[in-house]
């Protein structure tokens, strides 16, 4: 058998908490007493105690970040990289920490509950087929509106996608050296734009990002024992 690729995990966090309402990016923001954020790069800390972290932040909140592992002694390594104006550049930023020989996973940081399940998955996928996205399936009528009508699709034919997305290193390096497209709004689109081709697999309803108050809120009540 050949050799299990080295597993990797960029971690993209430069919320600002304008949709928290609250003065505090929501990366940092408490979730059962301790920093989102901390809750996220633990998570795959105790999927493999190997694993190679790159957490890309603003570089304003690079010192925040700091005084908060130290405040919550919060001990896991991982390299810290400054972010760019856009997602696209900050996960370019991020992979650049990468070897090409990797599997990389691209993870949002407000989403601290993903499981061991779904993170092992996508990297079982990704050494095989070169690129996986959890997706979930879509549970309420949705419209297709344009300028000039609206109506019901079928939302059976639709998923939601979540992340970590997980890759060949070498496959999204290559993808992410194009210029940025306003239309770039996941990692699997900037993928298959250079005729890459992803395999789907089931996520979680549990696997939420945080981006509004009432998901901090139902975030704690999946956490209760």
């Amino acid at each position: 058998m050949g050799q299990v690729p080295h597993k990797s995990v960029v971690i993209v966090a430069g919320g600002k908490g304008k949709r928290m309402d609250t003065l505090a990016p929501k990366q940092f923001l408490l979730l059962d007493g301790i920093p989102v954020l901390i809750h996220t790069l633990q998570k795959f800390y105790q999927y493999d105690h190997n694993i190679s972290i790159v957490l890309v932040l603003p570089q304003d909140q690079a010192a925040i970040w700091s005084d908060l592992c130290r405040e919550y002694d919060f001990r896991v390594s991982h390299k810290v990289v400054a972010g760019g104006a856009e997602r696209f550049h900050s996960v370019k930023h991020g992979l650049a920490h990468i070897e090409d020989d990797w599997l990389v996973a691209i993870h949002d940081g407000v989403r601290p509950l993903v499981s061991n399940h779904i993170i092992d998955k996508g990297y079982k996928i990704a050494a095989h087929s070169g690129g996986a996205v959890p997706v979930v399936p879509v549970n309420q009528t949705i419209r297709l509106v344009d300028e000039h009508s609206n109506k019901v699709v079928a939302r059976e034919k639709y998923r939601l996608c979540q992340t970590p997305q997980t890759f060949k290193a070498k496959w999204i390096r290559e993808a992410y050296n194009q210029h940025f497209k306003p239309e770039f709004t996941d990692d699997a689109m900037v993928y298959e734009s250079c005729g890459y081709h992803v395999v789907l697999y089931e996520g979680s309803t549990q696997n939420i990002k945080i981006t509004n108050p009432v998901d901090l809120e139902i975030a704690r009540v999946i956490l209760k024992p």
